[in-house]
């Protein structure tokens, strides 16, 4: 299950990494995203932080499983927030969002069973 949650919490480390970049970057798919779910653009910098801080929690979750169970689950409830957030307002291209969500969901029952 160990190595399971390495290359799950890896890849989902690499994708925060990613999205937390081109967020502060405030690339132009990005910043229309957030402003269709009507996300303040103030909140961007702080949204791209928690990214970054799970994509760090993921990896230092290899070494501390405390550390990698509560980025595990910070990440998978930033996405479920995602996911309400285009439900709000009746989006339903949430697809992005929802799979993260599982695929965050997936890396905490995997570094909770290692």
């Amino acid at each position: 299950m160990f190595i399971a949650y390495a290359a799950v919490g890896g890849l989902l480390a690499l994708v925060l990494t990613a999205s937390a970049t081109l967020t502060l970057q405030r690339n132009d798919q990005i910043v229309a995203n957030m402003q269709k779910v009507q996300v303040p653009d103030s909140w961007l910098p702080r949204l791209a932080a928690l990214k970054a801080a799970g994509a760090l929690g993921l990896v230092a979750g290899l070494w501390v499983t405390p550390l990698g169970v509560a980025a595990a689950a910070g990440v998978t409830l930033y996405f479920i927030g995602a996911v309400i957030s285009h439900l709000r307002i009746k989006d339903y291209e949430l697809a992005p969002a929802a799979v993260l969500a599982l695929v965050a969901a997936v890396a905490l029952a995997l570094r909770i069973l290692a």
